[in-house]
Protein backbone atom coordinates (compact mmCIF):
# COMPACT_ATOMS: atom_id res chain seq x y z
CA UNK A 1 0.00 0.00 0.00
CA UNK A 2 1.70 3.13 -1.34
CA UNK A 3 2.36 5.66 1.55
CA UNK A 4 1.03 9.39 0.45
CA UNK A 5 1.99 12.23 2.75
CA UNK A 6 -0.87 15.02 1.66
CA UNK A 7 0.50 19.08 2.47
CA UNK A 8 -2.73 21.08 3.34
CA UNK A 9 -3.73 23.45 5.43
CA UNK A 10 -7.67 23.83 4.40
CA UNK A 11 -9.21 21.19 6.72
CA UNK A 12 -12.10 20.39 4.25
CA UNK A 13 -10.19 19.88 1.03
CA UNK A 14 -7.88 17.61 3.81
CA UNK A 15 -10.95 15.81 4.81
CA UNK A 16 -12.27 14.77 1.43
CA UNK A 17 -8.55 14.02 -0.48
CA UNK A 18 -7.55 12.11 2.34
CA UNK A 19 -10.89 9.66 2.71
CA UNK A 20 -11.12 9.30 -1.02
CA UNK A 21 -7.39 8.72 -1.18
CA UNK A 22 -7.78 5.93 1.62
CA UNK A 23 -10.78 4.73 -0.07
CA UNK A 24 -8.48 3.89 -3.32
CA UNK A 25 -6.12 2.04 -0.97
CA UNK A 26 -3.49 4.56 -0.07
CA UNK A 27 -2.11 4.73 3.26
CA UNK A 28 -2.53 8.55 4.11
CA UNK A 29 -0.45 10.56 6.27
CA UNK A 30 -1.07 14.49 6.51
CA UNK A 31 0.52 17.74 7.61
CA UNK A 32 -1.21 20.79 7.76
CA UNK A 33 1.81 23.54 7.19
CA UNK A 34 5.04 23.36 5.31
CA UNK A 35 7.24 22.81 8.05
CA UNK A 36 5.32 20.17 9.33
CA UNK A 37 5.25 19.04 5.45
CA UNK A 38 9.24 18.55 5.63
CA UNK A 39 9.84 17.24 8.83
CA UNK A 40 7.04 14.67 8.04
CA UNK A 41 8.43 13.54 4.78
CA UNK A 42 11.78 13.16 6.16
CA UNK A 43 10.23 10.58 9.28
CA UNK A 44 8.02 9.13 7.32
CA UNK A 45 9.06 8.18 4.19
CA UNK A 46 6.25 8.81 2.28
CA UNK A 47 6.61 7.06 -1.62
CA UNK A 48 4.71 10.39 -3.04
CA UNK A 49 3.97 13.92 -1.83
CA UNK A 50 0.78 16.23 -2.49
CA UNK A 51 1.95 19.67 -1.72
CA UNK A 52 -0.69 22.43 -1.90
CA UNK A 53 1.56 25.33 -2.94
CA UNK A 54 -0.38 28.16 -0.55
CA UNK A 55 0.73 26.99 2.96
CA UNK A 56 1.64 28.77 6.20
CA UNK A 57 4.59 28.13 8.08
CA UNK A 58 6.20 27.69 4.63
CA UNK A 59 5.02 27.79 1.71
CA UNK A 60 4.43 24.66 -1.01
CA UNK A 61 7.56 26.57 -2.97
CA UNK A 62 9.88 26.72 -0.22
CA UNK A 63 9.08 23.16 1.01
CA UNK A 64 9.56 21.50 -2.20
CA UNK A 65 13.13 23.02 -2.89
CA UNK A 66 14.40 22.43 0.46
CA UNK A 67 12.92 18.41 -0.05
CA UNK A 68 14.28 17.88 -3.23
CA UNK A 69 18.09 19.24 -2.15
CA UNK A 70 17.98 16.59 1.15
CA UNK A 71 19.17 13.34 -0.21
CA UNK A 72 17.10 11.44 2.11
CA UNK A 73 13.84 13.29 0.11
CA UNK A 74 14.80 14.06 -3.04
CA UNK A 75 13.71 11.16 -5.01
CA UNK A 76 9.82 11.72 -3.32
CA UNK A 77 7.99 12.70 -6.53
CA UNK A 78 5.81 16.23 -5.35
CA UNK A 79 2.98 16.72 -6.96
CA UNK A 80 1.77 21.09 -6.70
CA UNK A 81 -1.66 21.17 -5.63
CA UNK A 82 -2.98 24.81 -6.23
CA UNK A 83 -5.95 27.05 -7.16
CA UNK A 84 -3.81 29.56 -8.90
CA UNK A 85 -4.23 28.03 -12.40
CA UNK A 86 -2.54 30.99 -14.13
CA UNK A 87 -0.07 30.83 -16.84
CA UNK A 88 3.12 30.30 -15.46
CA UNK A 89 2.05 28.27 -12.35
CA UNK A 90 3.11 24.68 -14.18
CA UNK A 91 6.46 26.25 -14.60
CA UNK A 92 7.01 27.97 -11.27
CA UNK A 93 6.01 24.48 -9.51
CA UNK A 94 8.10 22.20 -12.26
CA UNK A 95 11.47 25.24 -11.25
CA UNK A 96 10.66 24.26 -7.64
CA UNK A 97 11.35 20.78 -8.07
CA UNK A 98 7.73 19.57 -8.20
CA UNK A 99 7.42 16.28 -10.49
CA UNK A 100 3.87 17.38 -12.00
CA UNK A 101 0.86 19.90 -11.00
CA UNK A 102 -2.35 19.69 -10.75
CA UNK A 103 -5.26 22.25 -9.75
CA UNK A 104 -8.16 22.59 -7.37
CA UNK A 105 -10.62 21.74 -7.28
CA UNK A 106 -9.27 18.29 -7.35
CA UNK A 107 -10.78 15.74 -9.80
CA UNK A 108 -10.42 12.55 -8.41
CA UNK A 109 -9.79 10.25 -11.43
CA UNK A 110 -6.96 13.03 -12.93
CA UNK A 111 -4.97 13.22 -9.86
CA UNK A 112 -5.14 9.28 -9.75
CA UNK A 113 -3.79 8.87 -12.84
CA UNK A 114 -0.75 11.30 -11.85
CA UNK A 115 -0.26 9.64 -8.75
CA UNK A 116 0.05 6.18 -10.58
CA UNK A 117 2.19 7.54 -13.40
CA UNK A 118 4.59 9.14 -10.87
CA UNK A 119 4.46 5.33 -8.54
CA UNK A 120 5.27 3.60 -11.73
CA UNK A 121 8.63 5.32 -12.21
Amino acid sequence: MPKILLVEDNEMNRDMLSRRLKRKGFDVVIAVDGGQGVDMAHNEKPDLILMDMSLPVKDGWTATKELKAAADTQNIPVIALTAHAMSGDREQALAAGCDDYDTKPIELPRLLGKIETLLAR
